[in-house]
């Protein structure tokens, strides 16, 4: 198998390096008891044969492209010695000392169990969003609950000599050179064609690593959960369908806490899964972005379902605009590719909103046995300033499992105070207004 990297997981590496941070998908289980801990050694274990099983090791040149190798991940199950409430579970695995994951140094994930004070059990599974996006990480997950093992056939760490690297790597970058020479009149188009959005999201963007840029802080979480014949039922009766309801409950939500661009509307940021069968792309995604009208979502979703009909159809026939600069990312430097975060998050104050869809319910069984809550949200390792400089943050991570509609909120508003509770109070006041008989967690 080809262990070269793809271009857009080259430019996620590239950005996590140029800012000192990253984005981590977390997926997190809680059992109403003990779990069994040599089940999840077995999970743990199957892990590392996943698309989970590697890490990234760069070219020798400056220029070239960097490679996956095989890596089995953390020696074992980290478990935590004291226990904590279950209140605590969503700030604790936010903590720095748990987010000490990193896609090339290793490890690129890492299996977290904490007891919780009420005789129950978390179990967090904390993964590098340059090695798996929301998907790649379900697939692995799966596999790994099924004992399924998939062989990759990454070579090990430094297996080549320095001069086979140089070789090999500078063979590869001269047959790109056509590629590249076509990225650099798409990049100039694709900057040309949103000159107005470049020039203003751009200016938000990180000056100088993470590193100097303060401590990091846990951004207040939430967990939603409803039935799924009830959310089905209440989309189906404002005209909608169950993602509409979802892109509805994200534009409700951000125009509730000032998340609002300066004609009212609402600014939804969409992930867009293009994985295929045997996909080994770490990100095999694309995105979207509709302005949304907060106005009548709560009682009408029919002119919002129409709308992402339409935005989805256009995004799709230009998604391959937007990726047609990546063959240029080798070439980036670092400070460029700094200025670049402020641009991938767009101006304004965006609303992010991931639909995870209806999930194997083996993904519920890490240790052999069903939790009675999974979860999943990014996490976004950043300083309250680097928050407060990209406009804050809100996203919204839906899945459907067994029965039940899960969706994580997360929130950073500049300048607030930014507790959980003031989170959990605008949930439950906008399920209230769509009529959501959900419990909020």
């Amino acid at each position: 198998m080809d262990n070269t990297l793809a271009y857009v997981d080259q430019a996620s590496f590239l950005g996590l390096r140029a800012l000192g941070h990253g984005p981590l998908d977390d997926f997190t289980w809680v059992y109403d008891g003990a779990v069994n801990i040599e089940g999840l050694r077995r999970f743990h274990a199957h892990l590392g044969h996943s698309l989970l099983g590697r890490r990234i090791e760069r070219s020798p040149l400056p220029f070239g492209r960097h490679r996956w190798v095989s890596s089995a991940g953390p020696p074992d199950v980290e478990v935590a010695q004291s226990a904590i409430s279950r209140d605590q579970l969503l700030a604790r695995v936010a903590t720095p000392a748990s987010l000490q994951i990193d896609p090339e140094r290793g490890p690129a994930w890492r299996l977290l169990v904490q007891p919780l004070a009420d005789g129950g059990t978390g179990v967090s599974l904390i993964v590098s969003h340059t090695v798996a996006d929301g998907l790649g990480a379900i697939e692995a997950i799966t596999d790994a609950a099924n004992g399924v093992r998939r062989d990759l056939d990454y070579p090990p760490p430094r297996s080549r000599t320095r001069a086979q690297a140089l070789a090999e790597d500078a063979r590869v970058s001269v047959r790109s050179l056509p590629e590249a020479g076509a990225a650099a009149l798409a990049a100039v188009r694709l900057a040309r064609d949103a000159r107005a959005d470049v020039s203003a999201s751009a200016q938000r963007s990180t000056p100088t690593p993470m590193r100097s840029a303060g401590p990091l802080v846990a951004v207040p979480s939430t967990v939603l959960r409803i039935e799924a014949a009830q959310w089905d039922q209440r989309a189906a009766a404002l005209g909608g369908a169950a993602n509409t309801l979802l892109l509805g409950l994200a534009t409700h939500v951000g125009a509730l806490l000032g998340r609002r661009e300066e004609d009212g509307m609402v600014r939804l940021n969409l992930p867009l899964s293009d994985r295929t069968p045997h996909d080994t792309r770490g990100n095999a995604l694309t995105a979207m972005t509709m302005a949304v009208d907060p106005r009548g979502v709560t009682s009408d979703l029919g002119p919002l379902r129409r709308d992402f009909r339409r935005e989805f159809d256009v995004a799709k026939a230009s998604s391959y605009a937007l990726m047609a600069p990546l063959p240029l990312t080798p070439l980036v430097p670092r400070v460029v590719a700094r200025r670049l975060e402020g641009m991938a998050l767009g101006a304004g104050s965006p609303v992010g909103c991931s639909n995870l869809g209806e999930l194997d319910p083996a993904i519920n069984r890490p240790d052999g046995t069903d939790a009675s809550l999974l979860f999943v949200r990014m996490l976004e390792p950043r300083t309250a300033a680097m928050f407060d400089r990209i406009g804050g943050y809100l996203m919204l991570v839906a899945l459907r499992i067994n029965g039940s509609v899960t969706v994580t909120v997360g929130c950073w508003q500049p300048g607030a105070t930014n507790s959980r509770d003031q989170l959990v109070v605008t949930v439950r006041s906008a399920l209230d207004d769509f009529g959501l008989p959900g419990t909020v967690e």
